[in-house]
């Protein structure tokens, strides 16, 4: 396993998040203060679902490897060490590592009253496999 953040790679995601992913995702949990922060390690090919942040929002900070971020109906965006990526609340999206490469970000969670994830569908191979 090869872990390409600078942050602990933590453990296999729990059975609640997992099912929303295609592969092998990690999850490390750095903090609960003034919103959760943790580091997410995607194995090679691993992305999750499309999804939804209803209120608060998310902050992807890339920390290592190279990824995929996608809004729904826009051009898929390649994502290497040091990308940050503002996702507002309400934009349907989905993110993950390359074909060939270990992928790593923080997410950071934007606290908001009432806030939550609506998962949907899957990003198939067919959609996937135009990306590498």
């Amino acid at each position: 396993m090869e872990n390409p953040s600078v942050f602990e790679m933590g453990a296999p995601l729990p059975e609640q998040f997992s099912k929303y992913f295609i592969g092998q995702a990690y999850l490390n949990p750095l903090t609960k203060v003034g919103g959760p922060i943790a580091n997410v390690t995607f194995s090679p090919g691993c992305r999750n679902n499309w999804h939804i942040h209803h209120k608060g929002g998310q902050i992807l900070l890339v920390t290592g490897g190279r990824g995929w971020y996608q809004e729904w109906g826009k051009a898929p965006q390649s994502l290497k060490p040091g990308d940050v990526v503002n996702i507002a609340p309400e934009v349907k999206h989905w993110h993950g590592a390359a074909a060939d490469s270990w992928f790593s970000h923080l997410a950071v969670e934007i606290p908001a009253e009432n806030s939550s994830n609506e998962w949907l569908e899957p990003v198939d191979d067919e959609q996937y496999s135009k990306l590498n």
